[in-house]
Parts: C-alpha cells; structure tokens; sequence
C-alpha cells in the first residue's frame, strides 16, 4: 500500500496566483566535443563525464526522470568488436574505447543508439519488448538518427573464439553453438514463448551435443 502524504491547503482569498511564463521551445543540449585518447584524462574522464550530463539533459528532456537521475556512461576496454551497449535496468551505456579513433560522429551515434535501448525500456515500465523494436525505433528517431541500423558496423577488430559445445531442443531442432558450458537449467526461448507464455517449460530443455 502506497503511503499518504500530507496535504497543505490554503483558502482561496489567501491564494496568490502569478501569471504564467509563456512556453519556450527547448533545444537539443549542445554536444560537447570527445577528446581524442591522448586527451583523455584518466583521473576522470572528463569526456565521459559530458557524455553522461547529455545523456541526462536528454532523458530529462523526454520526461524520464527516474533515467536521467540514474544513467552513467563509460568506456570498457574488453569490449573487442561491439561499439557499445546498454544495461537495464542499471541503466549503463558502455562504449568501446576504440570508437575515439573513429571520430566523433561514431561516438555520438553509438552513444544515441545505446541511450535508445534505456529509453524504450524505460518507457516500458517492465512490459516485455524487442531490443531493437518499434519502441527502440521511436526512441532513435527522438534522439536524432532516425533509421538507425540493429547492428553495429564499426571496422573495430573482432576477437574470435571457438565454440566447443552446442545445445539443441528435442522439440523444434533449433541448435545453439556457445563458448561456454551453459549453467543450470536452460529451455529454448522459441518453444517456452510459444507453448508456455515465455516461461520456462522443462519439456524444452537445452540438452548439450557432444562436438
């Protein structure tokens, strides 16, 4: 149950209305330039700290609250091949250091697609939708890259790696290759999401291949 809060009320002849502020269209928050990799400052990252505070401006912007009191951004070094991505409801953006050398155009898109996600998510107030849906879509289209692309397309040098165990489901065939061992009990997504509402259903667990 939701607490009361208390009320103050004041009679009518004591009130005092000003007169209303005429509406002002809001601009877009100026972007602040990313300084190369040999600008970076390591004790702060100022830069991460501009991207952050745009990040914020634009959440507040399109009436997110709760995600621009909490978004942060920064770099992760292990990323080898994505461009960046976003954690919910952490509310992370992480960007790959690498897309510094890009220029910044590359960074502020990545930057935008990722803020995206949190938007869309955020707007969906924990209803399940696609990553990269109408939601996200709609999403992009307000913070200025209309039509972005799912996928990222960066020439950043990938990593690969052998995938030495495999899974299958008994019931639809569908065969998924994984670096790792899965843990724990693990159904196919498919078949929970069309015969059990997207919850998991021990007839259509994962059983691992010998490669």
């Amino acid at each position: 149950m939701r607490g009361w809060r208390q009320l103050e009320f004041k009679w009518p002849w004591r009130e005092r209305r000003e007169p209303r502020a005429p509406k002002v269209a809001v601009e877009e928050p100026a972007r602040p330039s990313v300084p190369r990799p040999a600008e970076a400052n390591a004790e702060g990252d100022r830069d991460v700290s501009q991207l952050r505070d745009w990040c914020r401006d634009r959440a507040a912007g399109l009436r997110l609250r709760k995600l621009a009191a909490c978004v942060e951004v920064r770099w992760n070094d292990r990323l080898q091949s994505t461009a960046g991505r976003a954690q919910w409801p952490e509310c992370w953006i992480e960007l790959n250091p690498r897309l510094r050398e890009l220029g910044d155009d590359e960074v502020w898109r990545t930057l935008k697609h990722e803020l995206a996600h949190l938007v869309a998510f955020s707007r969906a107030r924990g209803r399940r939708i696609a990553p990269h849906g109408p939601e996200w879509r709609q999403a992009c289209a307000e913070l200025g890259i209309p039509g972005e692309s799912a996928t990222h397309a960066l020439p950043l040098k990938s990593r690969r790696m052998k995938r030495r165990f495999a899974y299958v489901c008994r019931n639809c065939g569908e065969r998924i290759l994984r670096v790792r061992r899965m843990r724990g009990h693990v159904a196919c997504y498919g078949c929970c999401r069309r015969f059990n509402r997207g919850r998991f259903d021990a007839r259509f667990r994962l059983v691992e291949e010998v490669l």
